[in-house]
């Protein structure tokens, strides 16, 4: 199941009363929080990432925005989220994925004395030649 386009989700925000953002996202039935109003956004962002990677993982329809009535009290923030369901997968799922490479013999006497971990070299070159400059393994 190949979910491409991005969808916005309604969510509704609730201050409580120890200074937290309580994050109702009716579309999953799941709640979440945050310390502040932005990061009660990105935490549910995260929520409907995980849950919608898990939902295609075991084969189940993610949920359409507005599938479920939203009810919000008079001072809750009602609002969207939007969420790419495979750009999320490609940040979160970090499963390993097996690469064949050949080096010269000697080089390989030599990184083995030296105590190379090759994964870990391998990961942090490609991570260079792309110019990423976050750490993502």
């Amino acid at each position: 199941m190949l979910i491409k386009e991005r969808k916005a989700y309604p969510i509704v925000i609730s201050k409580e009363s120890d200074g937290f953002f309580y994050v109702e996202i009716p579309d999953f039935d799941i709640a979440t929080q945050g310390e502040s109003i932005a990061d009660a956004m990105e935490m549910a962002r995260d929520a409907i990432g995980l849950m919608g990677i898990d939902f295609m993982d075991d084969g189940k329809e993610i949920p359409e925005p507005g599938s479920k009535e939203v009810i919000a009290d008079k001072d809750d923030i009602v609002t969207l989220v939007d969420v790419d369901f495979m750009e999320y997968r490609k940040k979160v799922d970090n499963k390993a994925v097996k690469k064949n490479c050949t080096i010269p013999y000697w080089l390989n006497v030599e990184a083995e004395k030296a105590g190379i971990n090759y994964s870990k070299l391998l990961q942090e070159a490609i991570i260079n030649a792309l110019g990423i400059s976050k750490k993502v393994y």
